[in-house]
């Protein structure tokens, strides 16, 4: 159970930082603005991910991350 945590807290930090700092780069979010439905999806992923990754409140936030999941 934990490596199921760090690896779906990796990814999510992933995507995070794919969206907001650009690493890795991805073309389609070189224009994200912060306010937008996928920059506070990116703002969510980053701080849930660092925060699971961790271990710290992981269960409020794997909640928090769930339920991004089920609105994308």
């Amino acid at each position: 159970m934990s490596l199921l945590r760090l690896v779906a807290a990796y990814l999510y930090f992933q995507h995070g930082t794919s969206k907001l700092l650009h690493v890795p780069h991805m073309a389609i979010f070189d224009q994200l603005p912060l306010l937008s439905v996928d920059g506070f999806a990116g703002m969510l992923e980053l701080v849930g991910g660092l925060l699971m990754f961790i271990g710290l409140f992981t269960r409020v936030a794997a909640f928090i991350l769930s339920g991004e999941m089920a609105v994308a």
